[in-house]
Formats: C-alpha cells, sequence, structure tokens
C-alpha cells in the first residue's frame, strides 16, 4: 500500500495566501521588533576593534575565563542530563499530586532574575542555608565561592531548557511505542533506553544545546551565589563585567565571542532539530510506486507463495500449550476460557470496550483489571513486561529506528536471548512470513501491508503465551488486507497460545477466528463460533456488521412489535412479550415500483435513500414512515429495469419465512 506524501512544508515567505498583503498595522510593529533585536547585534559587530580581536582572545585572563567557562558549562550539562531527562519523563508520563507545581518550579529559574536565583542558592545551599552546614560536615563540600558553587548556579538556570525540551518531545511520542515494548518484555529501564530516548533524541539534543548555551553565558546567578574569584568562578561573562571597566574594547571582543557561540547553536538547531519524535517523521526515503509496493507486499519465499509453512523457527518448536482463563472486573466485566490455538475475534460498537480487554489482559488500564491464569501461571500480578502477553496495535507501532530485523529480534533480545541467536530468529519469522528480504530496512521503507507482517513477527518471535490484535489490517487496502490475512491465518494456526483480534471486518472475523465475542458496553452479549453469529447474531450492530437488517421489537401475536413502530409478521411464532431481534437477508428483500400483490405478508411503501456497490451487487436502502430502515441486495440489471435512483419511491416487501428470530 502506498503511504501518502508528507507535504513539503512553505517557506517562511511564502506562509500567507497568494495575492494577500501583509497589514501595514502589522508590518510595522513586526519591523520594529526585528529592529529592537537587531540593533544590539549590529552595535557589538560595528563597535569591535577587529585588529585587536586575536590580541583580547588569546589574553591571559581571557584564555583562563574561557576555559573555565567550558569547564562549568559541561558541568551543567551534565548535571541537567542526569536530574532533567528523568524529571522530564516523570511529566510528560506520570500523573501524580502536585504535577503543576513541580512544573511550576521548573519554569520558575526562566523567569526569576537571576541575582534572585542566585540569593536563593546561598538561602539553600550556602554556609548558613538550610542545606550548606549539613554538606560541609558530612561531605566537606563548600558550594558558594567555589567551582562548584559556578556549576550548581548555572544547572539551576540552564536545566529548564532541557526539562521543557525533553517533556515536549515525549508528550508528543505515542505511549503505543512503550506499551508495544513492554509487551515484547523489555522491563521499563530498557524501554526508555532503547525506545523512548532514541525517538526523542531531537527533542533531548535541542535540549542539551539550549542547556549548554544558557550555561555558558550565566551572569547573575554565578557572581551573586559563588562569586567572582579568578580561576576559581571567575566565568567568561564575568570577565565581560570587568573588562567594560578597564578595556571596552576587548569586552567587546569577548561579548562578540560569547555572541558567536550562541548564534552557532542556534543555527545548528534550526530546523534539523527542532524537538519532534522520530515516529512524526513519515518521509520516505525510498519512494515506490503503489504497483511496486503491492509486488513487494507478496511473500518472497517459494513455500510462502505456494501457501505451505515454512519449517518453524528453532524457538518455537517447543510443543509448550498456553490455555487462557481470564476474569475480568472494572468497566469489562466478563469471564475469557479458551483452550491453546484458539482465536477470539473481539467485536462491538465503539465504546464497547474491545480495546479497554486487551489493556486489562496487559495490565495496561486503570478502566478494568484481569484477573489472568496462561497455562498454569497466575500473571495477574505480573508487569506487564513480565507477562508474556505480546500485543500488536492497529498501526504495528514499529520502531522507527529500527531495521526490520532488528524490530523483530527485540523481544528476544529484551528475554535475554544472545545478539546473533536473536537475528538468526527473526530473520527465520521474517522469512516465514514473507518479508526476510525487508530485513534490513526501516519502518518508513516499507509499505502499509509489510509493515503489520514485521509487527506479526516481532509478537510471534518473543514466545508469547497469548497474542493481542488491535485491528491489526484496519489501516490497509483491500488487496494488501487479503495477502495479510491469508498470511495471518496460516502461521496463527500452529500458535500455542490463545489469540484475540479486534475488529470491525465481518470477514476477518468468519475467516480468522474460531469464536467470535460480541461486546457491549463492557460485557458479553454473546460468545460463539462464527457459523453461529452469522446465524443467530443476538446484536442489532453485529447484525449490521454481517450485512444483515436487524430490527428489535416485542412478540404479539403472528409477529413482531417492533421498537422503532409498524409490526412485521413471520412465521415462527413466539411467546408474547418476548424480546426478541427479527434477522433479515438483504437479499431476502424484493423491492418494486408498484405495491406487489401475492403472498409476501409484509409490504411497506418507501423512498430510496442511498444505493452502494456490494461486489457484482447493489445494495439500496430505503427509507419508510411504516417500518424501520430497511437494506435490499438486488443485481444492476434489476435496479435499471425498475429504474431505481436517490429519491426514488418503492415498495418492499419480505416474505414472513425468510424471517429469523433472535430471543434476548
Amino acid at each position: 500500500m502506498r503511504r501518502p506524501r508528507t507535504p513539503l512544508r512553505p517557506s517562511a515567505g511564502r506562509s500567507h495566501a497568494p495575492g494577500t498583503r501583509t497589514p501595514i498595522a502589522l508590518a510595522v510593529p513586526a519591523l520594529l521588533a526585528v529592529a529592537l533585536l537587531l540593533m544590539p547585534l549590529i552595535g557589538v559587530l560595528t563597535r569591535t576593534s577587529w585588529s585587536d580581536l586575536g590580541t583580547h582572545l588569546s589574553s591571559a585572563g581571557v584564555t583562563e575565563a574561557l576555559n573555565l567557562s567550558l569547564l562549568v558549562s559541561f558541568w551543567a550539562l551534565g548535571l541537567s542530563l542526569l536530574l532533567g531527562v528523568p524529571l522530564a519523563w516523570l511529566l510528560a508520563r506520570v500523573s501524580f499530586p502536585g504535577k503543576a507545581l513541580v512544573r511550576s518550579l521548573v519554569l520558575l529559574p526562566m523567569v526569576l532574575p537571576p541575582t534572585v536565583g542566585g540569593v536563593a542558592l546561598l538561602l539553600g545551599f550556602g554556609r548558613r542555608g538550610l542545606l550548606g552546614p549539613w554538606l560541609e560536615d558530612t561531605f566537606g563540600l563548600t558550594l558558594p565561592f567555589h567551582t562548584s558553587g559556578a556549576v550548581v548556579a548555572a544547572t539551576f538556570v540552564a536545566m529548564p531548557f532541557l526539562v521543557i525540551s525533553l517533556e515536549g518531545a515525549l508528550a508528543g511520542l505515542r505511549p503505543s511505542y512503550e506499551e508495544t515494548a513492554a509487551s515484547l518484555g523489555a522491563s521499563p529501564v530498557r524501554v526508555f533506553f532503547t525506545v523512548t530516548l532514541p525517538m526523542v533524541a531531537p527533542g533531548l539534543v535541542a535540549g542539551a544545546a539550549l542547556t549548554w548555551a544558557r550555561a555558558l553565558g550565566e551572569f547573575g546567578a554565578t557572581i551573586t551565589f559563588a562569586g567572582n574569584l579568578p580561576g576559581a568562578t571567575q566565568t567568561l561573562p564575568l570577565q565581560v563585567y570587568l573588562l567594560l571597566q578597564d578595556s571596552p574594547e576587548a569586552a567587546t571582543s569577548v561579548s562578540l565571542l560569547l555572541l558567536a557561540i550562541a548564534m552557532a547553536v542556534l543555527v545548528a538547531l534550526r530546523g534539523r532539530w527542532n524537538g519532534t519524535p522520530t515516529s512524526r517523521r513519515t518521509g520516505r526515503t525510498t519512494p515506490r510506486s503503489s504497483e511496486t509496493a503491492a509486488t513487494l507486499d507478496t511473500p518472497s519465499t517459494p513455500s510462502a507463495d505456494k501457501g505451505q509453512p515454512t519449517p518453524p523457527p528453532e524457538a518455537q518448536e517447543s510443543q509448550e500449550r498456553w490455555p487462557l482463563h481470564a476474569d475480568v472486573t472494572g468497566f469489562n466485566t466478563l469471564t475469557l476460557d479458551a483452550d491453546p490455538g484458539t482465536t477470539i475475534a473481539v467485536v462491538g460498537p465503539n465504546g464497547a470496550g474491545k480495546t479497554t480487554l486487551l489493556r486489562a489482559l496487559l495490565g495496561l488500564t486503570p478502566r478494568a483489571r484481569a484477573t489472568l491464569r496462561l497455562g498454569g501461571t497466575d500473571v495477574t500480578e505480573r508487569p506487564p513486561h513480565r507477562r508474556g502477553v505480546a500485543w500488536v496495535p492497529q498501526d504495528g507501532a514499529l520502531f522507527p529506528h529500527l531495521t526490520a530485523l532488528t524490530n523483530t529480534a527485540y523481544g528476544l533480545r529484551a528475554h535475554g536471548v544472545p545478539r546473533a541467536e536473536a537475528r538468526r530468529t527473526a530473520q527465520q519469522w521474517l522469512d516465514r512470513l514473507g518479508v526476510g528480504h525487508l530485513a534490513h530496512r526501516k519502518p518508513a521503507q516499507l509499505s502499509g501491508g509489510q509493515a503489520q507482517r514485521v509487527a506479526l513477527a516481532r509478537a510471534l518471535a518473543a514466545r508469547p503465551r497469548l497474542l493481542l490484535l488491535d485491528e491489526p489490517l484496519a489501516a490497509l487496502d483491500q488487496t494488501t488486507r487479503a495477502h495479510v490475512r491469508h498470511t495471518l491465518r496460516r502461521h496463527l494456526a500452529g500458535f500455542g497460545g490463545v489469540c484475540l483480534i479486534v475488529t470491525h471486518d465481518p470477514v476477518e472475523a468468519v475467516s480468522l477466528a474460531d469464536r467470535v465475542l460480541v461486546l457491549d458496553e463492557g460485557r458479553t452479549l454473546q460468545d460463539a463460533p462464527p457459523a453461529e453469529v452469522t446465524r443467530h447474531p443476538r446484536s442489532p450492530w453485529v447484525a449490521r456488521m454481517l450485512g444483515r437488517n436487524a430490527w428489535p421489537g416485542t412478540a404479539s401475536g403472528d409477529g413482531l412489535a417492533l421498537a422503532g413502530g409498524g409490526r412485521l409478521v413471520v412465521a415462527d411464532r413466539l411467546p408474547d412479550d418476548t424480546q426478541a431481534l427479527a434477522i433479515i437477508a438483504p437479499e431476502a428483500v424484493s423491492v418494486h415500483v408498484e405495491k406487489p400483490a401475492g403472498s409476501p405478508r409484509n409490504v411497506w411503501s418507501g423512498t430510496v435513500r442511498e444505493i452502494t456497490s456490494a461486489g457484482s451487487r447493489l445494495r439500496v436502502l430505503v427509507t419508510s414512515s411504516e417500518a424501520p430502515d430497511l437494506v435490499a441486495e438486488i443485481t444492476p440489471q434489476a435496479a435499471l429495469d425498475l429504474g431505481l435512483a436517490d429519491g426514488a419511491p418503492v415498495w418492499t416487501s419480505v416474505k414472513a419465512t425468510e424471517v429469523t428470530l433472535v430471543t434476548l
């Protein structure tokens, strides 16, 4: 499947609509603002003594201050990374009391006058401060008027830049990547270092660069808290302050140096490091035509082409079997039992609790809790990465910074499998699903069908005891969906655990599942084989999903009093007042231009509201004041003969023997 190209961003000068002019009332203040920002820079450039620039910058005092500034700024950057990265993750990922206060504390040094910050540091860490005496007595550490004090002051004012930049990147990263990594067996720490940090690298680099530049230029907090001691705390900004009194030309030269460093950092950050998570970048490195993508979606191995399964990877040669027992409480309330090798399709309307059920089995949601037993092991109290439950979300959640091979090997490596063995097994799984030739491509270079196969290979390679698939084929086109559905059905046949598939597609439910679990508002409406659900759906939503008309009503006499008004005559009578669902196949509905005469006992007048194609036939939606909406399925030739069109008046009829009643 060909993914849409990411549109090019318009340049800054072309962002306004063509043919429009910038209003003078906005242009003039904007130009004045630019002048306000630009004039000091022009002043530095014009007042610099270029002939003496080398002499000024190579003087002993400036060189010593520069070396000290670099030392202090890099130490401050290190402390900011050590403390700020966990803090940014906490603010972005965890809800806790006082979170708004903590975020305000992070922002405070950015709005606080630096000298006030220095005074606050003195009262907190000075010799007479709250912690100063304890630090001195316990560790022999005195911060004020010491290089370590300059480091603390620089960290205090610079760390917010790192925290804010990284928190924004983390907030823009979909949690499904981290949750998928956990379901593959990776511990929280491993997830953080192998998935989270690489994917937010732009935000981290941007924050680190701004933090270092801010620490390099710190003045007010440093001079207030650490003093101005040559060789100990006299950094380059403090040197500028002293030179202004004795040698203004030298002060201008040093200011130019600091200005050049700051501008270099900003230029390096422009465009490339904008804090956007890797997952948001959708551009392809190898654009392909849809024909090429479709060709590559087809399995490349001979055995796959013939529909015969290849020999299973060594990791799957074990004959272990894991039956499922789950008691789910909370939003979802149900009990689920399944034998090994069972595939269950989970269906229901939006908000029915399908995804909540999967997340409860994973242990990822507070909305519902699952008491879960896999095989002979109760995993209820285990964290997600130790449950043996693998999850494939709708988009696959392939890690964009890893190749297809390393994506597939990720779960094995998380379980401690040596790298070479993990890669060998991963390659076998990719070959088995027909995408082995794509092992060294990254997700952005894969089509939709290829990406879904890699995601499935990754989940199966992790040796799960329970496999959860959340609408795995929803984003694929019809042709690719058929290929992937065939592949999925073939490989689920040898799976030793239980598989749950959330789907809205009746073809998937019927062709992939051994059972269909119908949910509504978190409760089980029906749990039966696909053939039973197809013949006797117990939910109007499921009946419509299967393409049938479904009318709820109450049994009365020889028919059904319909909930929406009207009456339906049926052949099989039910006891009066029995709640039932009338199922009418679209092909059992006859459409007429005039009122029919003869055997049909259910006849209604109506109006054609919509005509849609369904394969080689047409589906006609007819609305009526005498009955609920009714869908009929007819041939194109019949529609032509009847002269059907939107808004055309028609008559519909259904024989009583064509109505199936399902008691509720």
